[in-house]
């Protein structure tokens, strides 16, 4: 990074959720859900430890019974990151999961039940300091408002979230953090917006329903990355179908890609073209595989060939460019050797992984 902060984050109020804080000052934390059975207490702790180890910061898990929030008790204590308890319909499986040590719950208040349980839940969270995420997307906005707005708008849905917000504020809580998510990425973004200038609470981003690997991501990246320039979002989940580890591996590249990130190599490589004599792609595939998880705070760029070499990638810290059957190792934009290509990732990763960068 140039050190100069190009994106000024809206601030919002700072909450405590377990060991990390999210609004405010605090960084933005990249969020996963798990799909095991959570009352398969092995196979949930065992994927938790992955996500973990991807970079996840808060993790959520779908309470769908008694037993599920029973379960969580055994999990919190074989992992390290934050659980938020996630709940539908049944209010008592939100005052079980926080006696079971939830960090966070989240509720869609409209749909636990009457005011009575409603504030049970409340009253339990403000007392034992649990922050609490109000959920609303797309196909939960209340009848009424949707027969005034004719379908699901923005409008609609924020208007939705700050009702519900009210009905906890009318206990004296204020610790909450909003989503409001749609699978439609125009919406979901003029969603946020609105929401951004009615309410202090931190923001949960991301686009529901965002499809596979592929196409969700594009989606995702659009949607979450378009209101994190914007300075709008301190918390997001990557929503796919499919191994949630890419979830958090795609959360995560966003925010390196806005510069709100600094952890692990930021990795650069050009498109190819008629000037490239290496085989490019083979090498780039291979050495980004081999990075991940490399805690370096370095940019490292694989470049096709001289024009787009040192000279282009000179503020890489460390990268190579094609040649004729070989690369040109340069650090920092300064040209160091030449190394064969067959040994081109080899020996990049040597220099990295031994701190040979200067």
């Amino acid at each position: 990074m140039d050190g100069i902060n190009y994106i000024n984050r809206k601030r919002t109020k700072k909450i405590r959720i377990g060991n990390i804080y999210t609004g405010g000052d605090a960084p933005v934390t990249v969020q996963s859900m798990t799909n095991t059975d959570t009352r398969d207490v092995y196979s949930t702790v065992e994927q938790i430890k992955r996500l973990e180890e991807a970079g996840c910061d808060i993790i959520r898990l779908a309470i769908p019974d008694m037993e599920a929030a029973e379960a969580l008790k055994k999990i919190k204590k074989s992992v390290s990151i934050p659980v938020v308890a996630d709940i539908h319909f049944d209010y008592r499986l939100a005052l079980e999961s926080m006696k079971s040590g939830a960090d966070k719950i989240r509720i869609n208040p409209g749909n636990i039940g009457g005011r009575d349980r409603i504030e049970q839940v409340v009253r339990m969270a403000k007392d034992m300091d649990i922050p609490i995420r109000i959920g609303v997307n797309s196909g939960s906005v209340e009848k009424d408002i949707l027969a005034r707005y004719g379908r699901v708008t923005a409008e609609a849905m924020v208007e939705s979230a700050l009702n519900n917000a009210a009905m906890l504020e009318e206990y004296g809580y204020d610790k909450i953090v909003f989503s409001i998510k749609a699978s439609s990425v125009p919406i979901t973004i003029a969603a946020y917006r609105l929401l951004a200038q009615k309410s202090s609470y931190p923001l949960h981003v991301g686009v529901t329903e965002a499809g596979t690997y592929f196409s969700g991501t594009i989606k995702s990246a659009i949607g979450i990355g378009s209101l994190l320039a914007e300075g709008i979002g301190d918390t997001l989940r990557v929503s796919l179908t499919g191994d949630p580890v890419e979830e958090v591996k795609a959360g995560r590249e966003i925010l390196k890609a806005l510069e709100l990130d600094d952890r692990g190599i930021k990795f650069i490589s050009c498109p190819t073209c008629g000037r490239c004599r290496i085989d490019l792609v083979s090498i780039a595939t291979k050495l980004e595989q081999k990075l991940q998880g490399v805690n370096k705070n370095i940019k490292v760029a694989v470049m096709g060939c001289a024009v787009n070499g040192p000279g282009e990638a000179r503020e890489a810290d460390i990268g190579i460019a094609g040649g004729n059957g070989e690369v040109l190792l340069f650090k920092k934009g300064k040209i160091i050797r030449k190394i064969p290509e067959e040994k081109a990732v080899e020996e990049l990763l040597n220099e990295i992984q031994n701190n040979l960068i200067v």
